[in-house]
């Protein structure tokens, strides 16, 4: 009896077997290990079909220029892979700002099938898409992962008269039209949705609107103050001294979210490696300490996972941009 390791098949056989008629007991036998052979083979097969890793250099596509929120999480995380996941060859990260990471996903798309080219995930790809930016569509691509939620902060200049967003508000019904907002990166993106929540009661005012990780730097420096962020409660660590709109009596809760894609026509073995891979990104606590110096809250999906919420997220954001104006309801 012999027993293929790689699999619970068992093959039985006697050297004593009936010979095929013409046939001489050598060739018989030799007919007979050929069989198990190939049996063997078969049976290993499907173990072997379901490895894949990355037999060169990965690409990961920053879809928006150096020194964004885009970027320190396209550069953290080639840090981690090659610290934490073993046989990455190499990692090098390309910036492709323009059209609000248009530029960068559309590159991404011509590479169907090949596992070595990811990009930086935000929610742009599909507001781009609901506003017809482009021809790309977020089916196109490969989701692998959503890593971080990422809320909105409004903050203003330290010396600035208005102290909290009720203050905005307030200047709001007075005189819309006196001051403006500021925020990046694409007409109709997270910090769009949250400027419009806000800009419904009134009008528009001089705060800024961006990512807490923006924030963060010059709330530290004592350059700026947070007048608020767009998570349903108080954040902890670094955001903890930031109240929440709610908090203020405005209802504007709204995150962002973050994570990678690949191209389209991946196959389930390339997927299981990014998704393997991520994982143990997350687990590491280097990855939790970038959390916390970034502002940004966990929120783990997988590949399927994503893919489900990029559905769900498609259908709610159009509602979102249409009650702005931004598309036709």
């Amino acid at each position: 009896m012999k027993t293929n390791p790689n699999s619970s098949l068992v093959v039985r056989y006697r050297v004593t077997s009936p010979r095929l008629p013409g046939c001489s007991r050598h060739l018989a036998f030799a007919n007979l290990i050929a069989l198990i052979a190939t049996t063997a083979l078969y049976a290993a097969g499907p173990v072997a079909a379901q490895e894949w890793k990355p037999a060169r250099n990965v690409d990961i596509a920053i879809a928006s220029g150096a020194g964004g929120a885009a970027d320190r999480q396209g550069r953290q995380l080639q840090k981690l892979l090659l610290q934490v996941v073993p046989g990455i060859p190499s990692i090098t990260v390309t910036n492709k700002p323009g059209g609000g990471g248009l530029v960068a996903w559309t590159s991404l798309a011509q590479h169907g099938g090949d596992a070595h080219f990811i990009a930086t995930l935000s929610t742009a790809l599909l507001t781009n898409q609901i506003l017809g930016v482009g021809q790309l569509r977020y089916q196109d691509l490969t989701p692998l992962n959503i890593l971080m939620r990422e809320y909105v902060v409004a903050w203003v200049r330290a010396e600035s008269p208005l102290a909290s967003i009720k203050d905005v508000i307030e200047r709001l019904k007075k005189d819309p039209a006196s001051v403006s907002f500021a925020f990046a990166t694409a007409r109709g993106n997270q910090n769009h949705i949250v400027i419009g929540m806000i800009a419904a009661l009134g009008g528009h005012v001089d705060v800024w609107v961006g990512t807490p990780g923006g924030a963060l730097q010059h709330m530290q420096s004592g350059a700026a103050r947070a007048l608020g962020i767009s998570a349903a409660q108080r954040q902890e660590g670094k955001l903890a001294v930031v109240p929440a709109f709610r908090e203020q009596g405005i209802d504007a809760a709204y995150y962002a979210w973050r994570g990678f894609v690949a191209p389209g026509k991946l196959t389930a073995p390339q997927v299981a490696f990014w998704d393997q891979a991520f994982a143990r990104v997350i687990r590491s606590d280097e990855w939790k300490q970038d959390l916390e110096d970034n502002g940004w809250a966990e929120d783990f999906k997988a590949s399927a996972e994503t893919r489900k919420h990029l559905d769900a997220e498609y259908g709610m954001l159009t509602r979102m941009l249409a009650d702005l104006g931004l598309v036709a309801k």
